[in-house]
């Protein structure tokens, strides 16, 4: 097997878990010590290791314990790295899914000197006892360490890259833990092609569907019945940004979503919301604005002004992911990266 394709140059980390020769060109060959551990590694039929000689551009075969790895120095040995940490990451008893090898490829390719076992690993937070968290990026743990460092968090980037979702998942563990008294998660009501008062319902039936994507992070971390009570106390509240005006919010942790459909008015009005023993995470992608146009005037964003006055105030972190942070299926990081390049070429 063997597919090409352009890697960094990296670097080949140690394991006591296995021996580990190079060759002239390059050429690498792995000798595991744990025939389980090896085969989970491997994959069925070798799929996993199909997938990095696919991502690398090496040929890469298998023997009993053994594997081989041949390419160009820098291909095998970012191969070579990535097995190698994979393997202690098994050996540690952290699971192995495909989309882990694609993400550690991604970032062992960016920085080869990454510890993946920080990241897959130490990373790791009980959200509930429903479920745990692990960021999947360099990107996403340091956003992680920010909500729950800053007081006031910005992220900005592209759909599928964990903003909304890790802040929601970050905001139920200080709150399990005590450390806020409620969430309460809001967004503007503004899409596409749609106004609220073209919908079928009363106000609360107009706004659910703007709401469902908050919904749906905190049903995939508790179970529905949890949730209903959290909702009916008061303890998660979902309401649309209008409702924000005129509240201050203290010991809460504040999230407002799609953040790039505010105008400068309404950011400025939810910025000042925040009370004491408050977080708040601002999530957006100033790429996908769907404000309505006044008149010919372009739509002025309250994301946008604020990422440039806020810009170094004591307290606020700025965060921005790109497609390689993308968590989605694979392909999704490569479609915003394909839009990217169209748009500045224009």
């Amino acid at each position: 097997m063997s597919i090409t394709s352009r890697t960094e140059p990296p670097s080949l980390a140690d394991s006591r878990s296995l021996k580990n020769a190079a060759g002239q060109d390059g050429d690498r060959t792995l000798v595991f010590d744990d025939a389980t551990l090896a085969n989970h590694l491997f994959g069925p039929q070798n799929a996993n290791l199909r997938l990095v000689a696919e991502r690398s551009g090496t040929a890469i075969g298998s023997r009993g314990l053994t594997v081989s790895i041949e390419g160009d120095a820098v291909a095998a040995a970012l191969a070579g790295n990535l097995l190698t940490q994979l393997y202690t990451l098994l050996k540690a008893g952290h699971p192995l899914h495909p989309r882990d090898i694609e993400y550690a490829f991604g970032m062992l390719e960016r920085d080869a000197d990454v510890d993946l076992a920080k990241i897959f690993r130490e990373a790791v937070f009980v959200v509930s006892p429903r479920r745990t968290i692990s960021p999947k990026t360099l990107s996403q743990r340091d956003y992680v360490a920010a909500l729950r460092e800053a007081d006031m968090t910005f992220a900005v980037g592209p759909a599928g890259t964990g903003k909304t979702y890790l802040a929601v998942a970050v905001a139920l563990s200080l709150l399990l833990a005590k450390r806020v008294k409620r969430i309460i998660l809001t967004r503007p009501a503004v899409e596409a092609g749609e106004r609220l008062g073209f919908l079928p319902g009363d106000l609360a039936q107009k706004i659910n569907p703007y709401l469902r994507p908050l919904y749906d992070a905190l049903h995939d971390m508790l179970d529905f019945e949890r949730v209903t009570e959290m909702l009916e106390t008061g303890v998660i509240e979902v309401a649309p940004l209008a409702f924000m005006r005129g509240r201050t919010l203290n010991d809460s942790f504040i999230i407002l979503d799609e953040a790039q459909n505010t105008t400068p008015e309404q950011m400025k009005m939810f910025l000042t919301r925040m009370g004491f023993g408050s977080k708040t995470a601002i999530t957006g992608d100033t790429t996908q604005i769907d404000l309505p146009e006044n008149g010919k005037a372009a739509p002025r964003s309250g994301l946008v002004q604020a990422l440039s006055v806020l810009r170094g105030v004591e307290g606020i972190r700025m965060l921005r992911f790109d497609e390689s942070d993308v968590i989605r299926h694979p392909l999704v990081g490569r479609v915003v990266k394909a839009y990217d390049q169209y748009e500045n070429t224009d």
